[in-house]
């Protein structure tokens, strides 16, 4: 492989790794953040809401590194069926990270 064919792949490489960082950027966006006294408020979240939370959770525990308003968890849930939703959506994170690496 002479040098061209370097720069195509490291060029390869280097557009997936910015594709991954836009990803994880619009991603971001899909974090929520409430105060307590808007969750006690505001209308319960249930499985479904658990389900996206728990996809975007390592996105949204990035943030909440660096910012206190950000939340990995929504306190405004109604218990189990949220719970649910969100163990399933962190399972289908891990599951895609694990299956990627056998590759």
């Amino acid at each position: 492989m002479g040098v061209i064919g370097i720069l195509i792949v490291k060029g390869d490489n280097l557009m997936r790794y910015f594709l991954i960082l836009l990803t994880l950027i619009f991603l971001s966006g899909c974090a929520d953040s409430v105060s307590y006294t808007e969750a006690s408020l505001m209308a319960q979240v249930g499985f479904w809401r658990g389900l996206w939370h728990g996809m975007i959770l390592p996105f949204s525990w990035f943030i909440s590194l660096f910012s206190d308003s950000t939340a990995i968890y929504a306190i405004y849930n109604n218990g189990g069926w949220y719970d649910f939703g969100f163990i399933l959506g962190c399972g289908v994170f891990t599951s895609s990270s694990t299956s990627a690496t056998r590759r």
